[in-house]
């Protein structure tokens, strides 16, 4: 079957408003964890996240436009953009209805609702924008990608927690395979930073209350874990196929391969006490992409940062690649940036593809003290030099739900 090529990167992320930037901040291992100050976030557990702090001066949007959208679109629609000047496709000539646009994300646009509920309550009907009904809803940023270029190809929009962008680029690329479509602008947005969407996250109980050490805060696999922190942002990649992509001589990052999709069947939020479902999602995407367990030479890892969810991961990975997991190395690279929640799967694409791109594989930051019980190579603290062509990326969502990535160089 035809593969499907990664040819256009976007990124917007607290460690970078581009991809070169992006890339910059992250290899060298920096923390962009800081004090929530945009609001009064003082009686929240936690109030720390990887936050966005200059996205107007990137925009290419009219301030109209601006206006009538929330965060989430705005972060879509300038890492959309980059993507495809990246992929460097010609909107003139191209077919827009053979575009898809597929788009994952777990909370929808709160900080734009949050307000104009506020003015429904203090105003009336009069005091609420017309363009709350379009703006706060989670389809929301597909459908103004759509429409600001054009696009009419099958598209969707994916909602399922943590996993929600990951499972998304899975469906543009199965779409593209399919030849429903020639092109895919795919990815995830999130913007969590914001009263309510804040305390929705802290009810779960699985952030960081380390408040006074922001930049030390997200420690996956380390001792003294105590949860992850937030982050807000977008990544999307451009596909298409292999054949047309070399056609057209494009740079060409990677190639989704296959995928592994379970759901642990257990509970509405917790992870069941063993591992068999997110070891079977392993499983079968190295079984859809024809690898065997062997050719994994990097793994970018849920990195929860709960006492829980590292150990049942770490015993997964050891579960499906037995004495081999202790050779494989793999990280958390959203330490650095907060984890972006429905969009951290497309942020760890981006990671993965320009890690084999530069040969240089990203750190697990804040990792000191070590748990006896999470005992791999986490390239802990600093990047490593290393060439990779296969590698898995996974991601967890609340209610046990398991999809892994299997992505190669050539």
């Amino acid at each position: 079957m035809e593969r499907v090529a990664i040819v256009g990167l976007g990124v917007i992320s607290s460690a970078g408003l581009n991809k070169n930037s992006f890339w910059a901040n992250v290899k060298n291992g920096r923390s962009f964890v800081d004090p929530i100050e945009r609001f009064d976030s003082a009686l929240y557990p936690s109030r720390i996240a990887g936050q966005i702090h200059q996205l107007d001066a990137y925009t290419h949007l009219s301030g109209r436009l601006i206006k009538k959208i929330d965060v989430f679109s705005h972060m879509a629609l300038v890492s959309s953009e980059e993507a495809l000047k990246d992929a460097q496709i010609d909107l003139e000539k191209i077919d827009k209805k053979r575009v898809g646009v597929f788009m994952g994300n777990a909370i929808g646009g709160w900080l734009f609702a949050e307000t104009e509920l506020r003015d429904l309550y203090l105003e009336g009907r009069e005091g609420i924008s017309p363009y709350m009904a379009s703006a706060w809803f989670p389809a929301a940023p597909q459908g103004q990608v759509t429409i600001y270029y054009g696009f009419k190809g099958y598209s969707k929009t994916v909602v399922m927690d943590k996993a929600s962008s990951t499972l998304a680029l899975w469906y543009a690329a199965e779409t593209i395979k399919d030849k429903k479509i020639d092109y895919a602008v795919a990815g995830g947005m999130e913007a969590p930073i914001t009263p309510y969407a804040l305390l929705c996250c802290n009810t779960n109980g699985s952030l960081s209350k380390n408040n006074l050490f922001p930049k030390s805060a997200y420690r996956p696999y380390a001792l003294y874990r105590d949860g992850f922190v937030v982050g807000e942002g977008a990544g999307m990649v451009v596909l298409e196929r292999k054949t047309q992509a070399e056609k057209s001589k494009k740079n060409i990052y990677g190639y989704i391969d296959g995928v592994g999709f379970t759901c642990d069947g257990f509970h509405r939020a917790v992870y069941r006490m063993d591992t068999v479902y997110l070891e079977k999602a392993i499983s079968d995407a190295l079984d859809d992409a024809g690898w065997k367990k062997s050719d994994v030479e990097y793994i970018c890892l849920d990195g929860e940062a709960t006492s829980l969810g590292d150990v049942l991961e770490t015993q997964a990975i050891k579960n499906v690649f037995g004495k081999k997991a202790y050779e494989i190395p793999m990280s958390a690279p959203k330490a650095m940036f907060g984890n972006l929640l429905g969009a951290q799967g497309a942020l760890d694409l981006i990671c993965v593809v320009l890690s084999m791109k530069h040969q240089v594989l990203l750190p697990t930051i804040n990792y000191a003290e070590k748990d006896p019980l999470c005992d791999l190579d986490y390239i802990p603290n600093k990047a490593r030099e290393c060439a990779i062509n296969k590698a898995l990326i996974i991601s967890r969502g609340r209610g046990g739900i398991n999809v892994v990535l299997a992505v190669s160089k050539e």
